[in-house]
């Protein structure tokens, strides 16, 4: 079907990475492959983001993905930790461009929004979600695979709306955009 794509979706670290693989195959979504990267062993910043490169690329000439989306850094309390993010999502998004892969970034909070319908959910909220929407057989040992896949799936929601046709923010964008249904 022309509609058929891959997603690559990526949940940034530098200790561990997840990383998800769906395939959309017309109205529905099936599970490719899920894991993590673990980066711990490694003892400096510059080697665990030439790893992450490395490693990005070799999952996209493997799989070739369509598109890749990636969770954004989040500010939290630690902003050398969102700094370090930050790299690793950057370091990603190279790979991914060095390809010509199209790159889209979620918020957490639209991830979880997405896939739990509340942008606050539990990392095992999101993870149970996403075993009923991809079937899991085994349960991955961390989160953020799980989370990776969420990534993927959120960018599969947002583009199903978008291309479904129009969106609407409420009545009044509805009024707007369709004069002609009001009488």
């Amino acid at each position: 079907m022309a509609n058929d794509r891959i997603i690559l979706g990526i949940d940034p670290g530098t200790n561990i990475m997840g990383f998800g693989l769906i395939a959309e195959k017309g109205k529905k979504i099936e599970l490719i492959a899920l894991d993590v990267i673990k980066l711990d062993h490694l003892d400096s910043q510059p080697l665990k983001l030439r790893s992450i490169f490395v490693k990005v690329l070799a999952l996209i000439d493997n799989y070739h993905p369509d598109e890749v989306a990636l969770e954004a850094p989040f500010f939290g309390k630690n902003v050398q930790s969102m700094l370090k993010l930050g790299r690793a999502q950057g370091v990603a998004m190279a790979a991914a461009l060095y390809r010509d892969i199209p790159i889209f970034e979620y918020s957490p909070r639209k991830v979880k929004q997405s896939i739990t319908g509340h942008g606050n959910a539990s990392k095992e909220q999101v993870s149970a979600m996403i075993n009923r929407l991809v079937n899991i057989e085994e349960q991955p040992k961390y989160f953020d695979a799980t989370d990776a896949v969420a990534v993927a799936c959120c960018h599969y929601f947002q583009r199903t709306v978008e291309g479904a046709g129009k969106s609407y923010t409420g009545w009044g964008s509805f009024i707007s955009n369709n004069p002609d249904r009001i009488k």
